[in-house]
């Protein structure tokens, strides 16, 4: 289900094969498998046994202030991401939650589809605040959102129970002038 896409991104340098595009209905197996991944989940709020039927109801009933977009290589949904756009006082900001395939970390599909949600937030949206939370012990994500500007704001103590243990999280955030 791959489709011509291009970088929207002026600065992107997407790994060879590889699309981004808007998420679809029919996306929902290959998302749940991902969602599903244990590494893909020990990164995210998620928990354990997505099915894709829950995954396809999510994005036929995603609000309109949601951008979600998934990573394609090789047939295979590799990543995805979602940018929140947020209302009324806090309308010049958005929040995102993303992650990438187990098996195809450090090749550049993070950095891609981060860049497309920026490059919407900043060229789209007009967004000036863009946000979003990551777990205190997850370096990679972290240098990946510092890589784009990001800056830790805060520490949230025991954020949420991962693995039978709380953990804590670092609420980042990109400032545009």
């Amino acid at each position: 289900m791959t489709q011509a896409c291009f970088p929207i991104a002026t600065n992107a340098r997407w790994p060879d094969g590889l699309t981004i595009r808007a998420r679809l209905a029919a996306d929902a197996a290959g998302i749940a498998s991902l969602h599903n991944l244990p590494g893909y989940r020990h990164g995210t709020l998620r928990t354990p046994y997505h099915s894709a039927e829950e995954i396809r109801k999510g994005i036929e009933n995603q609000p309109a202030t949601v951008t979600a977009l998934v990573a394609v290589l090789e047939d295979q949904i590799v990543g995805d991401i979602g940018l929140t756009r947020h209302a009324g006082r806090r309308a010049h900001s958005g929040s995102f939650g993303m992650g990438v395939h187990d098996a195809y970390r450090g090749r550049g599909i993070g950095s891609a589809l981060l860049g497309e949600v920026v490059a919407m937030a900043d060229n789209w949206y007009n967004l000036r605040r863009l946000e979003m939370t990551v777990y205190a012990d997850n370096g990679a994500a972290i240098a990946l959102y510092r890589k784009f500007g990001f800056e830790v704001e805060g520490t949230l103590r025991t954020f949420a129970f991962r693995d039978g243990a709380y953990v804590d999280a670092l609420t980042m955030a990109r400032l545009r002038a």
